[in-house]
């Protein structure tokens, strides 16, 4: 990993090229972002750069995060992501701005998907409708068979109902369509995970 960044899903628009083609962007405000920490291999065993974003009031911190800013001498921010970078070239206290990125470049976002709570098999899975015919009953929704006679059980990873979203999802190779940079915006193309508001995490892509 080359360079990372902290930012926050503003929503989906579209974007008309120059013979134009549209394309749907998801809209990101990234950064700018305080280095709270650097971690060296002399002192910690890797390279890596603790990003923070957002600004926040002393009174939501805990006593430790308020000593951890304070010792770093950097303001109060209320998200904390550390990067392994090849090259931690920046110091504590310097800004990661949405420059570090360019129009063009393949990048990885990281976010949290929408929390859909306890959830059926038919909307978790993607599983086929039983069907709709009479003999059925009111088990449209429901899985089919869960198994054989013997042994007797329901085995392991059986894809049943139950908690569906909430989780962290990395979508790869994601193009960036263009940015901004007095307003530290970066628009990418296609969706990633989350919800509106939500924090994702920006890097440049691994397997491009």
């Amino acid at each position: 990993m080359k360079k990372g960044i902290i930012g926050k899903k503003i929503g989906m628009t579209q974007i008309f090229d120059e013979i134009g083609n549209v394309i749907p962007v998801t809209v990101i405000e990234a950064g700018p972002c305080v280095v709270a920490q650097k971690k060296t291999v002399e002192k910690d065993g890797y390279n890596a750069l603790q990003l923070g974003f957002q600004e926040v009031k002393e009174k939501h911190l805990t006593k430790a995060e308020k000593g951890h800013f304070a010792a770093a001498n950097v303001p109060c921010k209320k998200h904390l992501k550390e990067f392994r970078l090849e090259d931690c070239s920046a110091n504590v206290g310097d800004f990661i701005t949405v420059d570090t990125f360019a129009a063009g470049e393949k990048v990885d976002v990281t976010g949290t998907t929408k929390g859909r709570g306890y959830t059926g098999a038919i909307k978790r899975w993607n599983l086929h409708l039983l069907g709709a015919t009479h003999g059925i009953g009111p088990i449209h929704r429901q899985s089919g068979s869960m198994g054989v006679i013997d042994p007797a059980r329901i085995f392991k990873n059986k894809k049943m109902a139950g908690q569906y979203g909430n989780e962290q999802v990395t979508v790869l190779n994601l193009t960036i369509v263009k940015i901004d940079s007095e307003k530290n915006l970066i628009a990418i193309k296609g969706a990633i995970p989350g919800a509106k508001n939500g924090i994702v995490f920006i890097r440049d892509s691994v397997k491009a």
